[in-house]
């Protein structure tokens, strides 16, 4: 006889002997008399002897189905234990202070372990088999979690249904990688290392809604021009790359769905997010499953960047002998180019294997049916993003960072009580910050002294951090700049040399010409246009307003 647990591992000849058993044993049970002639004529037919016909008969009764007459497994029944129980104890003690921990004992040394236990205690060892038959009796999923920790025991989850949306921009997902390549300066092509990319998807349609390529870890600005570049229309920007294909998306979304990065914590997303009514879903911690769609669409892109020269591929193993430093060609906006055609081209017009269908045509048949949210006010987006700090205006103006603002703009704002206003600045640009008014809209305010020269946040940072190794303890705005200037001339005499130093003199020019400006804002002027202190005095020209721009 056979229990219910044996059922899945019957095989076809088991299963067809408990079948015929079956059709002898099922007329006996159900008679209401039994005589021995008709269990002996049973026996007979099943070849068995007559006490086993009878304990047959017992069990289909109990149990009026073809799998209680399976036949029985000779040995001990499975589960069931013949150790001394103080050996068992022993051995349950040994797993969990020394099998089951993140040191990842091997099983030989956790049998030497239960062996010096039960000899100390004059009992008898049990058998490698023996334990190993203990270990595998422990969910392999609890071993895991034990030895690998939560990640890899993840695993073994159950993986629910991912998002689901019903028309196009209803969710996108944010996501950053390093990209797998090196890099080079536009002036000497020496090599500056990997970049960032920063990807914004639409999940409905698996359109890439923008992108932002950078030498800068994430952070909030960087975060800010991809959501801008997501939801702003991009003729301009394929027009400056000469780029001929279509990108059709743009528009608000209505939620983004993150993981739980700084970045995305931020104060300025969270602020520009409610802003525009677009709701922010954080993804639980510790789970990239929930971030799928765009981690596979960065792993294709990934695929498509080891076939360019100066790949550094997925990991060291993959690359092999293959010199990455020396085979880079590509600038940063020479690769932006690529990877934009390959977003353009090859991956918005191939089936997508989740859609039966290209993305592209998956956007052109929603937005036919489904009006679109777009920004109402497309110069200020970027600005809703950037991020802030609260400041008192003063009479001389703004300060932020030890550097001081001042334009004429804000003059208004000095006799009223508007309390600490907040103050924007976008980190690859600090020669100007903008203001949000209490009544809507930001100025723009530049340096107070004209002469500066525009800087990166991370250019002041290194400068106060050096005046501070220096034993500097108050750090002025001439402290600053002084030795950010120095810190220029180092950097450009040391780029032949180091790669780090490369990368940051490209980081500081790519920064200066992508940070947000104010539409038709002329260059900031060169110190050496400013010969004397009445020639940094920001004068409008006669007949002429101040050049304030509202935002």
């Amino acid at each position: 006889m056979s229990d219910r647990s044996s059922l899945p591992s019957a095989s076809d000849e088991v299963w067809a002997e408990a079948a015929r058993r079956e059709a002898v044993i099922r007329p006996l049970a159900q008679a209401p008399r039994l005589t021995r002639a008709v269990v002996t004529t049973a026996a007979h037919v099943l070849d068995l002897s007559i006490p086993h016909v009878y304990r047959l008969i017992q069990a289909f009764r109990r149990r009026p189905e073809t799998a209680s007459l399976l036949l029985s497994q000779p040995g001990p029944a499975k589960g069931r234990r013949r150790l001394d129980p103080a050996v068992e104890a022993r051995i349950e003690a040994a797993l969990a202070r020394v099998y089951l921990q993140p040191e990842r004992p091997t099983l030989r040394y956790l049998f030497v372990q239960v062996r010096q236990d039960c000899q100390a205690a004059g009992l008898t060892s049990p058998s490698m088999n023996a334990l190993r038959a203990r270990v595998s009796a422990r969910s392999l999923r609890e071993r895991v979690r034990a030895r690998e920790g939560s990640a890899a025991a993840d695993r073994f989850r159950q993986v629910t249904g991912g998002l689901r949306t019903e028309r196009p921009l209803q969710v996108v997902q944010i996501d950053h990688t390093k990209v797998d390549i090196m890099l080079v300066d536009d002036v000497m092509r020496a090599c500056i290392g990997r970049p960032w990319l920063t990807l914004v998807l639409d999940v409905h349609t698996r359109m890439v809604a923008g992108f932002l390529l950078s030498l800068d870890p994430p952070c909030a600005a960087s975060v800010a021009l991809a959501v801008s570049h997501a939801v702003l229309p991009k003729a301009a920007w394929l027009a400056d790359r000469d780029i001929a294909l279509a990108w059709p998306v743009h528009g608000l979304p209505e939620t983004i769905h993150v993981d739980n990065g700084a970045e995305f914590h931020a104060h300025a997303f969270e602020r520009g997010c409610q802003r525009h009514g677009i709701r922010i879903e954080y993804r639980p911690p510790a789970t990239p499953r929930f971030g799928g769609h765009i981690e596979r669409l960065m792993g294709t892109l990934m695929e498509r960047v080891h076939a360019l020269p100066g790949t550094t591929f997925s990991s060291v193993a993959a690359r092999g002998a293959y010199a990455s430093e020396a085979e880079a060609v590509l600038t940063l906006q020479e690769f932006e180019r690529l990877l934009a055609l390959e977003v353009l081209g090859p991956y918005h017009n191939e089936v997508h294997s989740g859609l039966g269908r290209s993305p592209a045509a998956a956007w052109v048949a929603a937005q036919a049916t489904t009006p679109l949210r777009q920004a109402s006010d497309e110069p200020a987006l970027r600005l809703d993003f950037l991020p802030f700090e609260e400041r008192v205006i003063r009479r001389d103006g703004v300060r932020l960072f030890n550097i001081l603002y001042q334009d004429g703009a804000l003059a208004h704002l000095v006799d009223r009580d508007v309390g600490r206003l907040r103050v924007k600045y976008d980190p690859r640009d600090l020669s100007a910050v903008f203001v949000e008014l209490p009544t809507g809209g930001h100025v723009r305010v530049p340096y107070a002294d004209l002469g500066r020269p525009a800087i990166t946040l991370w250019e002041h940072r290194e400068a106060v951090r050096r005046l501070h190794a220096e034993g500097r303890r108050g750090v002025d705005e001439p402290a600053i700049f002084a030795a950010i200037a120095e810190q220029r001339h180092i950097l450009e005499d040391a780029a032949r040399r180091s790669k780090a130093a490369r990368r940051a003199v490209a980081r500081t020019g790519l920064a200066a010409s992508a940070a947000v400006a104010a539409p038709n804002q002329p260059p900031h002027p060169p110190a050496a246009l400013a010969e004397d202190d009445e020639a940094r005095v920001p004068m409008p020209p006669e007949g002429e307003g101040s050049g304030v721009e509202f935002w």
